[in-house]
């Protein structure tokens, strides 16, 4: 390409014609901004062409086959992109087994769920809507994505941070036991079920000390991996994923989890409380009153029901909308549990 400079020399203007050619290597965008934003289209891809298939056959089968294996994908790219090799091979290889841990579980547990009940009842009445089909497929692009952030910052980073950090340390633990404790948690349910449902609710092994100890561990793994990846920030300087816009983007991750669990209608939080406590208190509201009263309903510990009620509705999220009756009749029993919350 060729340019042309004017020059004022002398008090003479002179024009000066040279010939070179644009160098855009010198201005390249961001090992991980490209990763990041090449394993969206990936995800974008992979959730088309599985809406397709499952809309041209009718059926809901590959959802979550499909969910799982984009996960798989987008580990396997990031860690191998470009020359099949990761900068921070230690981190990178610890990210990527947890991660593959983490969603391979969850791709088994929701085939083997839905295997037993014999279909996904999510998917009633769906599936024959092309629109309302692709937004449930579209919505599982964005999961699939978010979830994924921390893991494809990690592999995708260029930076050599050197060895584990404190935090690192703490964070790939806080990862590995939220792992072990959801899948314990759906195995402790998963036998229960299997057993006939003795008591009516669940408050076998793990679920004695936490209402939704699955839930939990679900919450702990996201934040741990958001904070995993904090050293592996390709910013300058000390404390540089502080700085980092791209660090900062993979905190959508954890929040994007949170607000499914604790708020989102139809899953989470919102749909196993509230309302969805009805069978209990049409069966054994004083057993479940106390139950309830008694036990976390997410962090597993012991003595919750010592607990002060405004603690329990602040920081361990035992929010007012997750009381049975809201909105609505309330039982007696249930009026008796709050008020029994109350004088804690």
């Amino acid at each position: 390409m060729t340019f042309v400079t004017y020059c004022h020399r002398n008090g003479t203007d002179t024009i000066a014609a040279s010939s070179s050619s644009l160098d855009f290597s010198a201005y390249p965008m961001p090992h991980q901004g490209f990763v990041l934003a090449a394993s969206a289209g990936i995800t974008a891809a992979i959730q088309l062409s599985g809406f397709i298939a499952a809309y041209v056959l009718q059926t809901e089968v590959f959802y979550d086959v499909m969910g799982g294996l984009n996960y798989i994908a987008l580990a396997a790219f990031s860690v191998l992109y470009p020359d099949g090799t990761a900068s921070d091979h230690v981190r990178s290889t610890s990210a990527t087994i947890l991660f593959v841990l983490s969603r391979g579980w969850l791709l088994l547990f929701l085939g083997w769920r839905a295997h037993e009940r014999g279909g996904d009842a999510r998917f009633d009445g769906v599936i024959e809507k092309a629109g309302l089909f692709l937004v449930y497929w579209t919505v599982q692009a964005f999961w699939v994505y978010l979830v994924s952030l921390p893991v494809i910052f990690i592999n995708g980073s260029s930076a050599r941070p050197g060895d584990f950090t404190a935090l690192d340390i703490i964070a790939q633990a806080g990862w590995a036991l939220g792992i072990f404790m959801e899948v314990l948690a759906d195995i402790q349910k998963a036998i229960w079920v299997k057993r006939g449902r003795a008591g009516h609710f669940c408050s076998v092994g793990i679920w004695r000390y936490s209402r939704h100890p699955n839930y939990f561990g679900e919450l702990l793994q996201w934040w741990s991996a958001w904070i995993l990846a904090f050293s592996s920030s390709e910013a300058a300087g000390a404390n540089s994923g502080l700085s980092d816009p791209l660090w900062w983007l993979c905190v959508l991750s954890p929040l994007f989890t949170t607000n499914i669990l604790l708020n989102q209608r139809g899953t989470g939080l919102v749909d196993a409380e509230g309302m969805g406590l009805k069978r209990y208190y049409d069966k054994c509201p004083t057993e479940y009153a106390e139950y309830r009263k008694n036990t976390s309903i997410l962090v597993p510990m012991v003595g919750y029901g010592c607990i002060p009620l405004w603690l329990k509705r602040t920081l361990f999220l035992d929010f007012k909308r997750y009381e049975y009756g809201q909105g609505s009749q309330v039982s007696k029993e249930g009026s008796q549990s709050e008020g029994e919350m109350k004088r804690d």
